[in-house]
């Protein structure tokens, strides 16, 4: 647990990355698709590479040091898959017309395209909120992952930081065009990133009342799911929606590379 503060504080980075995409939306009169698709691309390859190649496979050595070869690997992936449907859970429960997802650009923010509205209004809002519950497990993950290996957590934050700078838009623009209150969009759309650190405290707290091997490792597999989830439901499809199939996947696959390549020289 020594890696307790640097873990919270990559978390709260990461979180609070929202902000900078609210922060685009200000200073920015056009989406640059490319590179976003890009960005997104590589933030998917980086998870999905370090949920198969480290994240599962630590968190499989663990459990079969606890149980045994048979039942440390099958508690590994009942976990994975776990972590998995947790997150798909909280992406069902969130309304599709709320869903922070839904591809936004600082386009939509130009003067005069802000109508004063109460249902806008609460769109927005809501909109805040769906942003704050998707990041609770993304705020899990990137603690453990740090908990775990410094070096892996910061890739993860890395990654994650990218995940949050659309979302950021996505948050903005809504809730600018419900108020026209730049201050209040960007506050709002700054503070959803904060249930990022609300994650990482839940998983210390689970951590520190019943730390043990077991749970250590139950905990790991279920981030790698969760890690999976993301970059192959919100990551891709929105890079692919952002830009051309092909610069999503050039993405993809140079995130894939870099974290190779990272774990083989820092490893």
């Amino acid at each position: 647990m020594e890696n307790v503060w640097p873990a919270f504080a990559l978390t709260l980075l990461a979180g609070l990355s929202t902000g900078i995409g609210s922060a685009l939306a200000f200073f920015t009169t056009r989406t640059n698709t490319k590179f976003l698709a890009i960005s997104l691309g590589f933030s998917a390859g980086v998870m999905l590479y370090v949920s198969f190649v480290e994240i599962f496979q630590k968190a499989r050595e663990s459990l079969i040091f606890e149980l045994g070869q048979d039942n440390g690997t099958g508690l590994t992936v009942a976990a994975f898959f776990s972590g998995i449907a947790l997150a798909a859970l909280i992406d069902r429960l969130v309304p599709g017309f709320e869903n922070p997802h839904e591809i936004r650009g600082v386009e939509q923010m130009q003067p005069g395209q802000q109508p004063a509205d109460e249902q806008l209004l609460r769109m927005g809002l809501f909109s805040a909120l769906a942003i704050a519950i998707h990041n609770f497990p993304e705020g899990l993950a990137t603690f453990i992952a740090a908990l775990s290996d410094l070096k892996l957590g910061i890739s993860t934050a890395v990654a994650i930081a990218i995940h949050n700078i659309p979302e950021g838009i996505a948050v903005a623009v809504p809730i600018y065009y419900a108020t026209g209150s730049r201050k209040k969009a960007f506050t709002l759309s700054f503070a959803s990133g904060l249930a990022e650190p609300v994650g990482a405290l839940i998983g210390f707290l689970v951590l520190m009342f019943f730390v043990s091997n077991l749970v250590f490792g139950i905990m790991f597999a279920a981030v790698g799911g969760i890690m999976v989830y993301i970059a192959l439901d919100e990551l891709l499809p929105c890079a692919e929606r952002y830009g051309e199939h092909h610069l999503a996947i050039t993405g993809l696959v140079s995130g894939m590379f870099v974290m190779a390549l990272s774990l083989v020289l820092l490893g």
